[in-house]
């Protein structure tokens, strides 16, 4: 598996449908901001699980990086996104 990250695609179904059934990390924004930092052992089934969330489903564009630690790589990402934001979440995140 490669640790890069995806180009930003738009949030919608027919990108989501291109997004492969693998262990992974995903962040999605709407105008710039973060609104959420997630991670599955199924990226795909984790971006349709956001799609249908009232906070989440407002992001405009997602990007998606395989890994086959995403719990760990989450953890690092919402600890810096922290750490950048004076210990403020995702605004999805806290939901």
């Amino acid at each position: 598996m490669s640790e890069e990250w995806s180009q930003w695609l738009d949030f919608d179904k027919a990108n989501i449908a291109s997004v492969p059934e693998s262990a992974g990390v995903f962040v999605m924004h709407a105008k710039m901001k973060m609104l959420y930092i997630g991670g599955s052992r199924n990226i795909r089934l984790g971006l349709i699980e956001q799609h249908s969330n009232e906070c989440s489903s407002k992001a405009k564009r997602f990007r998606y990086m395989l890994t086959p630690f995403p719990d760990d790589v989450r953890a690092s990402l919402l600890k810096d996104y922290a750490e950048k934001h004076q210990g403020k979440m995702p605004i999805c995140n806290d939901n």
